[in-house]
């Protein structure tokens, strides 16, 4: 039998845990704000493209829905809520064999193995209205069997790359990004390596999936962007950064500094 091949190991960097000021479940209000303002961006697609006569949506009646990058809450219990409802009401507007009070709902929360699942799971409602389970791993991998997932969702998570560009941190390469801790725009080549990389992650992230939704299933991404001609450092989140990396670089010359 030939030798599988193994994946690289993707580096884990999770969200602040626990539900402390510092934590993310204390600092995300700015990702809830997009999940609402795009609950009825996912009514709508909900109603118009998932596609409940497929043979896979009536021999069960259980429906798979999986948070990519969920974190710890409470966003994305929002999230699963409105999909959950969007849903229902999809099989009240029609038709249906299956009545929506038979259905069930299973969520797959997904983050990486370190996410602080505890938080997560203490915060998750009681009873809630689905069977809930923690699914450790990079949404970069398959996750699920194969035609397993009716509906994927992931919110503010596509833009965390599996990796650093190996040439922005080499001081020999034209892509060094010398004194900068984000792609700012303003040095080709680092944007170039930074969306060369993207594009690779992203069509990992899309070729996993498409393997394991089911035919007829949704998946919906959200993702900040910019538009053409914007740089980065031009927005409103990238002058943060840079205020950010100048205040990271005089903390570190403050301790290379230092001479008690």
């Amino acid at each position: 039998m030939a030798e599988q091949e193994v994946p690289p190991l993707i580096r884990s960097k999770p969200m602040n845990g626990g539900d402390g000021p510092h934590s993310y479940s204390k600092n995300s209000y700015y990702q809830r704000g997009a999940i609402e303002a795009t609950k009825k961006m996912i009514n709508e697609a909900v109603k118009e493209k998932f596609d409940l006569e497929n043979t896979y949506f009536n021999t069960s009646k259980t429906i798979q829905i999986a948070d990519l990058g969920c974190s710890t809450g409470p966003n994305t219990f929002f999230t699963v809520e409105n999909i959950i409802e969007a849903i229902i009401l999809k099989y009240q507007d029609e038709d249906i064999s299956t009545s929506s009070k038979n259905l069930e709902f299973q969520v797959f929360f997904n983050d990486h193995a370190d996410n602080d699942f505890n938080t997560l799971f203490r915060t998750l409602s009681s009873p809630p209205k689905y069977f809930a389970a923690g699914v450790p791993g990079s949404f970069y991998l398959r996750l699920f069997p194969q035609s397993s997932i009716h509906f994927a969702h992931t919110s503010y998570a596509v833009h965390w790359l599996s990796k650093v560009p190996r040439e922005v941190i080499d001081e020999n390469s034209s892509a060094y990004n010398k004194d900068s801790i984000q792609c700012s725009g303003f040095n080709i080549e680092v944007a170039k390596a930074y969306a060369s990389q993207f594009k690779n992650d992203l069509n990992n992230f899309l070729n996993v999936r498409a393997q394991e939704l089911v035919p007829g299933g949704l998946m919906v991404i959200i993702i900040s962007v910019l538009l053409d001609g914007v740089l980065m450092a031009k927005s409103t989140i990238g002058m943060c950064y840079d205020f950010l990396g100048s205040c990271l670089k005089d903390m570190a010359n403050l301790v290379r500094n230092y001479n008690p």
